[in-house]
């Protein structure tokens, strides 16, 4: 999700907003993300499974600090959501806020700060000292647009909160495993099978008894994991729109 130096997946930098820096700056609106062509796996959070689970599979990342990701493709490379312009193919679909989220999101602006600041990735097209647009700050104070946009985005930072702690209670429970899905295709062969992802342990769920198992449904996680679980069936649907696109997946996922 990250490269040197490290910004989080889409950025290519971060700025913080500033009234005096900035005094000018207008945001356009834009009907593409060409930031998401090529992106096959967003993070999400655990508030969002009930309306993903029922458009894209719900997945967790490998490695030990797992985080849940929606898969808008099967393989690296491939969005079967997203035209080649960046354009939502199918626009009922749910957009998953770390989307909506871009090009703005709260970070420390020092190590060894204890407030986040708005910050925004000053590459994007759409955040500029542009002639029309909405004002991001009026007589050098936050317009309307700044302060949702500060408010989304404070939503968004507890949401990532209430599931980094959903991900911890998961790893104490132990009901991780490694992920694996095998898809026969027509007329092929050979099956494809994709790994390197986690999903969660439907035996060790079902095997959950007394404090465990009134603590997960007590909490509202037990409807979370079983959307995650219902969410696996739809690999199936994502491998078929990218062989109708033309998009043939390579037999390894990397999510």
């Amino acid at each position: 999700m990250a490269s040197a130096p490290q910004l989080p997946l889409f950025y290519n930098g971060l700025e913080p907003l500033s009234s005096e820096v900035h005094a000018n700056f207008k945001v356009k609106p834009s009907d593409t993300a060409p930031f998401l062509v090529n992106q096959h796996a967003i993070p999400v959070t655990v508030e969002e499974f009930p309306l993903i689970q029922r458009h894209m599979p719900i997945v967790f990342s490998s490695g030990e600090d797992a985080i849940p990701i929606a898969l808008m493709g099967l393989n690296e490379g491939v969005n079967v959501f997203i035209s080649e312009e960046g354009r939502l193919i199918d626009e009922t679909i749910y957009v998953p806020a770390y989307i909506r989220r871009y090009p703005y999101m709260l970070a420390r602006l020092r190590p060894d700060a204890d407030e986040l600041s708005l910050c925004f990735d000053p590459s994007s097209p759409t955040i500029g000292a542009f002639d029309e647009g909405d004002a991001l700050f009026t007589d050098g104070q936050p317009s309307e647009l700044t302060q949702n946009i500060l408010k989304f985005n404070e939503n968004f930072e507890q949401a990532a909160a209430r599931t980094g702690q959903f991900m911890k209670e998961i790893k104490e429970l132990d009901l991780l495993m490694e992920g694996e899905v095998t898809i026969q295709q027509d007329g092929i062969e050979q099956p494809f099978v994709y790994r390197g992802f986690q999903m969660i342990d439907e035996k060790k769920l079902s095997e959950l008894r007394g404090d465990q198992l009134r603590k997960i449904s007590q909490s509202g996680m037990l409807p979370l994991l079983y959307a995650h679980l219902f969410s696996l069936a739809l690999m199936r649907e994502i491998f078929a729109r990218q062989v109708k696109l033309g998009k043939m997946p390579q037999p390894q996922l990397n999510a």
